[in-house]
This record gives structure tokens, sequence and C-alpha cells, in this order.
């Protein structure tokens, strides 16, 4: 091919991939299948590499673009972004509206009703239709230039079509959709990491990650909701023509938008809003009511801080008052100390909370919470129970501060601070609560999924000093589980043949059942895929382990130190012998090796609710005759499998018009 074709090829292309791009993203109406993107992308690579000289910083193949920055650089934003006023009442709203009325002399007034998203604010500019610059909000005149990870997010366009305006800058909301926030912070907690406290502040850290591959991993999303400076192709004169020119050129917006001109109709709109909001797929925290006509925006103004057309109405968060008992430490599978305080219980959101996570040490320092404190509990994005304000004016003097202790509360080892995150960790192996939970995890149904090895089983397993460590499992007989209190000879059956099973399972759910730290079921699938067997694992380099998809330098760092440590080494040695997934011929890696037929070729499936077998059997069925499984229900699905209590997947497949099957028919499916 002449230099001339492939670069008219490489931005055919790169255009043919954005307007599949918003077919998926922002109309959940995919004209072609995942197969046929994928070819797209994979020829886009080669042609890129073939001819670098074409390659585009805006190309789509640069989703991930440069290498980690040593700091963000500080920009001016064109026009200031201006935060808004709050209000919590209806009456402060009727008087807002009827200040407008009397301020432009008119008996009615065209206002905007929208939801407000509980995110992160941006700009975003793009020039000659191009994404050329994103920035935080900072102080309002200047911000952080996020580009690097802004261009993460799939559904933003590099560049924009040819029939859209292509010069503009844009005021928007990036956030975590909740599923994937919920997805996430599940992974984060079984690879050994702190979890998030709610969307935003998972969003907010994101966005401050010098390195753009951890962004890209993240759920991040982003919807526009105003305009900054404008080309001199673009013309505006309404937030209802904004939302055109996001249509035209493949932006996203919200999903729940009002119109109307009396203000009987804004407060019916907040109101309904109010219900609505929870079934949507983003936290809010408020409404916002703006003027819909931009020259009266500008007529109207703006005093030093917010402009006077616009102002958001925040909803009450479900709060209760309660006391902090105590503050205990909980140690996980990793040895990381998570303080915990213990509560009088209370009522919130329909349930009675009796424990809050503290998160941290940093956060429980950041909050000053003591033991014997008053303090005022939420459920976080409604779902996590949170400590969001210490009444310090109820101090009696004689509440104790938060030490974070010195040694593990469990075996008393000194304990040490991880280096990377905001952790403290007890590094003895044999700790009794990190042996606990290292089991259980092992154990679990994303990992070997060892039937009969439950969360009592384990703890009288560990009390016993009949397991120790994983490889203990594995010397378990029938004479050794019989001294066990509620263990008859069924249990002790079915615990021995789960513990039997365990050895043909796939090697990568044992790597990612070892509890390495930061090393998720992601990264060992990849990892296994990569080299083909634990063995070629152990023996790489540490340069050859990052050049891994999905595993970076820590990923790579931390298989190291396991493989390299006694402890780590001695372990799997231990496992080789019980007859556990080594080599590249195991029963195990041959289970692995691929489709056995192509009869769901180039369908995409999740699977939800409760079946008669362990989600993970059926997604073996479905890779094995060559289907894909994702976690989440979008546009590109092709099947939701569903069980009883499918929940909101099922909600979200119904919505998008994705085809449900249940057990039966899938099985059904198969057979044809």
């Amino acid at each position: 091919m002449t230099p001339t074709a492939a670069q008219q090829r490489i931005e055919d292309l790169s255009r043919q991939i954005e307007y599949h791009n918003r077919r998926y993203y922002l109309d959940a109406e995919p004209e072609i299948s995942d197969r046929t993107y994928d070819e797209c992308h994979q020829e886009l690579i080669d042609l890129e590499q073939a001819f670098p000289q074409f390659l585009s910083p805006h190309s789509p193949t640069q989703r991930v673009g440069g290498a980690p920055l040593d700091g963000f650089e500080t920009v001016t934003h064109l026009q200031r972004m201006m935060s808004l006023d709050n209000t919590y009442s209806e009456e402060e709203i009727s008087t807002f509206y009827n200040r407008l009325l009397k301020n432009l002399e008119v008996k009615k007034l065209p206002v905007i009703i929208e939801p407000k998203i509980d995110g992160v604010a941006v700009s975003v500019i793009y020039r000659n239709g191009m994404l050329e610059r994103a920035a935080t909000r900072g102080d309002g005149r200047s911000g952080d230039d996020i580009t690097q990870n802004i261009r993460t997010i799939e559904s933003l366009p590099l560049r924009l079509p040819k029939d859209a305006p292509q010069s503009f800058e844009l005021r928007g909301e990036v956030y975590m959709p909740r599923e994937g926030f919920d997805t996430m912070n599940e992974q984060r907690l079984k690879d050994g990491e702190q979890s998030f406290a709610n969307p935003r502040n998972a969003t907010a850290g994101t966005l401050k990650q010098l390195d753009p591959r951890v962004a890209a991993h993240r759920p991040l999303d982003l919807i526009f909701h105003g305009a900054g400076w404008l080309g001199d192709d673009v013309d505006l004169p309404s937030q209802n023509a904004f939302y055109e020119l996001l249509d035209q050129a493949g932006l996203r917006k919200g999903e729940l938008i009002w119109k109307t001109d009396n203000l009987d109709g804004l407060l019916g709109a907040i109101r309904e809003l109010d219900q609505k909001r929870h079934d949507l797929d983003y936290e809010t925290d408020g409404a916002v009511v703006k003027v819909d006509d931009r020259a009266l925006q500008e007529q109207l103004g703006a005093t030093s801080k917010s402009p006077r057309w616009a102002i958001a109405f925040k909803y009450q968060a479900e709060q209760a008052e309660t006391r902090v008992l105590s503050i205990e430490i909980q140690v996980g599978r990793t040895g990381a100390l998570t303080p915990v305080a213990n509560l009088e219980p209370v009522h919130v959101s329909g349930t009675t909370v009796s424990r809050a996570t503290l998160h941290n040490e940093e956060e429980v320092e950041r909050k000053d919470v003591r033991e014997g404190d008053v303090v005022i509990i939420e459920k976080a994005g409604e779902i996590i129970p949170a400590v969001v304000e210490v009444k310090y004016d109820q101090r009696k003097g004689n509440e104790k501060p938060f030490e974070m202790p010195t040694s593990c509360p469990t075996c008393d080892t000194a304990v040490e601070r991880d280096p990377v995150q905001v952790a403290v960790r007890c590094p003895n192996p044999k700790c009794p609560d990190k042996v606990k939970r290292r089991l259980r995890h092992y154990a679990a149904r994303g990992a070997m999924d060892i039937q009969g090895l439950g969360s009592a089983s384990v703890e009288q397993l560990v009390e016993a000093k009949l397991a120790t460590q994983i490889s203990d499992l594995y010397q378990l007989d029938a004479s050794k589980l019989g001294g066990l209190e509620r263990m008859g000879s069924k249990s002790i059956e079915n615990l021995l043949v789960g513990i039997e099973a365990s050895k043909k399972q796939p090697a990568w759910r044992m790597l990612f059942g070892l509890g390495i730290l930061h090393v998720g079921s992601t990264s060992s699938q990849s990892l296994l895929d990569h080299f083909g067997s634990m063995d070629a694992i152990m023996k790489a380099s540490l340069e050859e382990l990052e050049a891994v998809n999905d595993v970076g330098t820590v990923v790579a760092k931390s298989l190291q130190d396991y493989f390299q440590a006694p402890d780590g080494s001695e372990e799997l040695e231990r496992l080789r012998a019980a007859g556990l997934p080594f080599a590249p011929n195991s029963t195990a890696a041959q289970a692995d090796a691929g489709p056995t037929s192509d009869a769901l070729a180039e369908t995409t499936w999740v699977i939800t609710g409760t079946l008669s077998q362990p989600r993970d059997h059926f997604a073996q069925l479905i890779k094995q005759h060559g289907g894909k499984v994702t976690g989440s229900v979008s546009a590109k699905t092709s099947f939701l499998l569903a069980g009883e209590k499918a929940g909101s997947k099922m909600a979200k497949a119904e919505k998008l018009g994705v085809s449900v099957l249940n057990e039966e028919d899938f099985l059904a499916k198969l057979a044809e």
C-alpha cells in the first residue's frame, strides 16, 4: 500500500470507528458486530504501526496515550467556570423564580430543569473538530490539564463528525456509573485494596492519576450541561439549542430534562426528578434550574461567584444521629488494617445501621472521629453507611482519639506502611485473620469455587490450626475433619469432594485465588493467556510481566515479590505437589485452551440472578461455544441469561431491547 493510500485508509477507519462509537455509546443502536468493530480497530493499529508518520493523537487507538506525567500543568479557562448557588427549600426556589420574572419584567419565563450530577466539573475544548484540551474547574479561572485522563473515556469522541460545529468549549460532569463503581469496588476488595467511599471520590481520585492507564481501567463517563467559549461556526440562542449541538457532535447529555414556563411546572419537575433520579445510572444530589434563553442569561449576569440565571436545588439525604461506641480494626486478606466504627444502632434509608467503615487512617484523622463522638451518618450513595459529620460541639472531653495500632490486633506483629497506597498492613503470612480471609477468597466462586468451604468452615479450620495456609486444604482428610463441631459425615464428604474438584479449575483461578496483592481476576486471566503456564509467569522478568495487558508496574512488582519471597515460593511448591494446575498440558490448562464450537460466536452475554449452578459454570459454557461474557449490560450485549432476582440488569436489558433468556431457554439454544 502506498503512503497516500495508507493515509486515506487511516482517515476513513478513524471516522468509521468514531461513528460506530457514537452508535454504541450514545444511541445504543450498534450497526456492526463486536468482531467487525474489533477487526476495523486492529486494521487501524496495523496501518499506524506500518506508517507511523500518519499516527494522530486523535486516533481512536490513542485512548490511552502518552507516558505517566510528572505532574499536572495548570491552564487558564477560556471563560470563567462559575459555581451555582444552592438552595434546599421549595420556598427559596419560588423566590428565585419570582425574582427572575421581576428583573426581566415578564409574566412567564421558560426554564430548563435537569439533574445535578454528583461528579467532578470539567471543561472540554474542541478546535477544528479535534479534542484539544480538558481541565478541572480549579478556582474557576484556572485548573489542572487532565486531557490524558479524559481521553480514556470511551463515550467521548476524539474528533467530531464533519457535519457538526467544529470549535467550542463545553462544561460537563465526569462521573462513575453506579454499576461500574460497584463492580470496581468489589474487585478492589477481592484484590486486597481499599474500596472507594463513593463514586464521586473515586472519580476525583481517578482524574488525579498521573498515569492515564489507571484511568483507562476505571469506568468513567461524561455528561455535558453547558457551554463556554463558542467558535464562529456555533450559534446557541438557547439551552435547547445547546442540547441539539450535543446531538450533532455525538456528545452525551442528561437523560431527564424538563422545560417549563411557570412556577408550578418548575416545582413539579423538581419533585418528579426526586422520584426518578434513583433509577439513573449516576449519583445525583439535586436539580439544576437555568433560564433557557442565552440572551436573557447575559442580561441577568452574575455575582462574583455564581450566575444569577441558574440555581441548584439540593435534595435532602436521609441522615441520622448516633454515637460511636468504639473503633475497631479489621484485618483483610492482604493484611490491610481498616478502621470500622461500631455505632449505636440507628435506622437510615430503610435499614438499621450499627457499623460504618472509616476507610483508612487518613480519613479518620481528617474527620477527627473519636470513640464516644456523636456523629451524623447517611448511606453514601444510598448504599454504604458513612460518617459524614462529627458533632464537635457535643463533645464532653472524654472522647478517645483514634490511633492506628503499631502492631496487628490479631497476631501482634509490627505493622508496615504501604509505600504506594494509604494503607497499613500486617506482614505476617500466618496472621489468623489474614489466613481466614485468604481462605475465603481462595474458595470463593470467582476463584476456586470450593463447595462446602464457607465462612463457618474456614473459621473452624483456622481455630483448630488445621489450615494456616492455602496448601493445608489439600492435606485434609476425614479423620482430621471429624473432630470439628457441626461437621457431620455428609459435610465432611462434600468439603473433601469440593477441595478435590478445585484441582481441575483453570490455572488463572488458582493465581487469582492466591490473593496476591493487586492481582485481580482480569490480570490473572491475561497473564495465563500470555504466558501459558504458572511456571512461565514465575520465571518472567519484571519487564516481561509489565508488557502483559492489564498488568502494570505495581501488579508486576507485587507478583515478583510474591514469587521471590520464601513463603510464596514454598506455598507454590506445596500446591504443585498437591496436584494443582501449573504446566501448560495440565487438565485445567486444557480446559482453558479455547472454544470447542462456534455455536455462540459473535455473541456477547451477561449473566445475572440465581441459577441452578454458579454463574461461572454458565460463563464457561458460553466461552466453550465461542461466546463472550461481560459484567454489565450495554448496547453491545446480545443476550442476558437471567435467573431469579435478576434485578437492575434485567431492567436495563429490557430498556435496550436485549434478548433475555432463562436457564431453560439457554440450554435449549445450546442444544440447537
